[in-house]
């Protein structure tokens, strides 16, 4: 079986596990709970497209995300268009600020952590246009009213139907995201079997070697660029209608960008099912410590802190290469140890 033949399969053997779940489990808090795996999986994965497989370390996609959320809310609040037709809105106009972006920080030959300042100095920008967008308005044009809801946010009327996005039970959320996570790890195995995705690898193990071949690396960075903008502000949209209230901090803060990448991160970077991998170890650390040490203040986060930290130290590849690091370490364990008879020999025991 080639290697993209094997991938679909697995692609499509966990979504045929995964859709069963809520006919298995109806637990609503077991629900909730897989749909925050989801969720924070599709965000890895859209953030991975970027930083794993292009290898351009991004600290800003709290920008691209915060776009997609207020766009989508903005609409739906103000003018009543439907999240399904606001999240294309928000996912194009996270497009086009990735181009600004990568125009920008490429056109000046940002990269590394240069490039990941860059990211992170634009989203920082987003959030204070967020927070302050309506007072600027109430000066200069108090016609247009309040947009972003300042500081205090944006707080979504619930309405029960499809339309809206919105629903009373956790069902359609879950498919939703499970439906997310599969179209882009449907697209992460084709991209990584086509041209394009060749070119992202080059770029990643050396720009430099990746120009003297004939690649347009600024070109290739751009392409990902936007297509990491474009899904994660869908994810966005996904975020606003879920909890139904966004503000500057919980949308375009830089803890969002940090909780975008760390599921790559931690599940491995340019790989398929890191994300995936790492977004399950998050979540499911997350909620546990959160539910038995609740009444310990900032507990929950110090052991989170810490098996995060154990991760990166001791897989550095990410949790996908956990089985690799154990043959490893098996291997090493089963040698035979010598016998030493003289300074430099070793006798075979």
């Amino acid at each position: 079986m080639s290697g993209l033949r094997r991938q679909l399969f697995l692609i499509a053997a966990f979504g045929l596990l995964a859709g069963l779940v809520p006919l298995v489990d109806r637990d609503q808090y077991h629900i909730f709970v897989i749909i925050l795996v989801l969720f924070n999986a599709y965000l890895g994965m859209a953030w991975n497209l970027l930083g794993g497989y292009a290898g351009q370390f991004s600290f800003g996609h709290a920008a691209f995300f915060g776009l997609g959320a207020y766009t989508s809310t903005v609409l739906l609040v103000r003018s009543d268009v439907s999240p399904w037709v606001g999240m294309w809105l928000g996912g194009l106009l996270a497009l086009l600020f990735g181009l600004l972006i990568g125009l920008l920080s490429f056109r000046y030959r940002l990269r590394g952590p240069y490039f990941a300042l860059a990211t992170l100095a634009f989203a920082e920008t987003a959030r204070l246009v967020a927070t302050n967008l309506d007072q600027i308005l109430a000066e200069w044009a108090p016609s247009l009213g309040k947009i972003t809801g300042g500081p205090t946010g944006i707080l979504i009327p619930l309405r029960n139907d499809f339309g809206s996005m919105l629903s009373l039970q956790r069902e359609p959320f879950y498919y939703t995201a499970l439906g997310g996570v599969l179209l882009v790890m449907l697209l992460t195995a084709c991209l990584e079997h086509v041209r394009l995705g060749y070119a992202f690898a080059a770029v990643r193990e050396s720009e430099d070697v990746a120009q003297a071949v004939g690649i347009d690396v600024s070109r290739i960075k751009l392409i990902a660029m936007m297509l990491s903008a474009f899904l994660t502000a869908l994810g966005g949209t996904f975020y606003a209608q879920l909890f139904q209230f966004i503000d500057p901090h919980i949308a375009v803060g830089v803890p969002v960008s940090i909780s975008i990448l760390l599921p790559a991160i931690v599940g491995g970077a340019g790989t398929l099912f890191g994300p995936l991998l790492g977004a399950a170890l998050l979540v499911g650390i997350s909620e546990e410590t959160r539910r038995i040490l609740q009444g310990l203040p900032g507990a929950a986060q110090l052991v989170y802190g810490l098996i995060l930290v154990l991760v990166i130290i001791f897989l550095p590849g990410g949790l996908v290469s956990m089985p690799r690091r154990l043959r490893q370490l098996g291997r090493r364990l089963g040698k035979p140890s010598g016998r030493p008879t003289a300074i430099g020999r070793q006798e075979p025991a």
